[in-house]
């Protein structure tokens, strides 16, 4: 069966349905920033590492956000360029994550070579069907969920890199700056950038199962 555009209107979504939705996603945030605290409270000597709860929630954030792609894609079969793109990109952040891991146990450089592997071909798909894309650009682009993924990436991946600046914390700090301010600062907003990028993934599969329900219907 060929992938298909989306439907003109998905169904609509319920009150009540919208409500437990912010419920969970308040509790997920929520959730995260608990472990945060914790992290620093209780585990010192994993602070901000590789083992610490914020890197391990980071990679598990990226790790489902890029199963739920492939879900949208191979199996509600919904916007296979866009969801292509995006996984891509979510998976290579994910492999990005795994850095220190990677140039320590496999060999130096790792992570750029499986990048590489991931991204070329993609983007190689996505601008041979380019035509396509633009099509389903434009039917994801007023939603919901591209907004929320919009705000994540601006999150994670500008406003992070500027506000967890050493210069701008030795400003702050002054004579009392330690490297861990910095780290605090880039790591958490960091978190919170993965976790609306998750959420708008989420947000896309269940706008993509509507999709397919309204096409069922029809």
């Amino acid at each position: 069966m060929p992938h298909e555009l989306p439907p003109g209107q998905p169904w609509p979504i319920g009150f009540a349905a919208t409500c437990l939705r912010a419920t969970l996603y308040i509790l997920l945030i929520g959730a995260l920033a608990q472990g945060a605290f914790l992290e620093a409270l209780h585990f010192p000597e994993a602070r901000f590492s590789e083992r610490g709860f914020i890197e391990l929630a980071q990679s598990g954030l990226l790790a489902i956000a890029s199963a739920l792609l492939l879900y949208t894609r191979q199996v509600l079969r919904q916007l296979p360029t866009v969801t292509l793109l995006m996984f891509a990109f979510i998976f290579s952040s994910l492999i990005r994550e795994q850095d220190a891991f990677l140039d320590n146990h496999v060999f130096d450089g790792a992570w750029q070579l499986l990048v590489t592997l991931v991204v070329v071909p993609s983007l190689y798909l996505v601008i041979r069907a380019r035509r396509r894309f633009l099509a389903e650009f434009a039917a994801y682009a007023n939603s919901f969920s591209f907004g929320l993924f919009a705000a994540g990436v601006l999150a994670t991946y500008v406003f992070s890199r500027l506000y967890g600046r050493s210069a701008f914390w030795e400003a702050v700090l002054e004579e009392h700056y330690a490297r861990t301010f910095k780290d605090a600062a880039e790591e958490v907003v960091e978190l919170f950038g993965y976790a609306l990028i998750l959420i708008a993934v989420i947000e896309l599969a269940l706008l993509a199962r509507r999709w397919t329900l309204a096409r069922q219907a029809s």
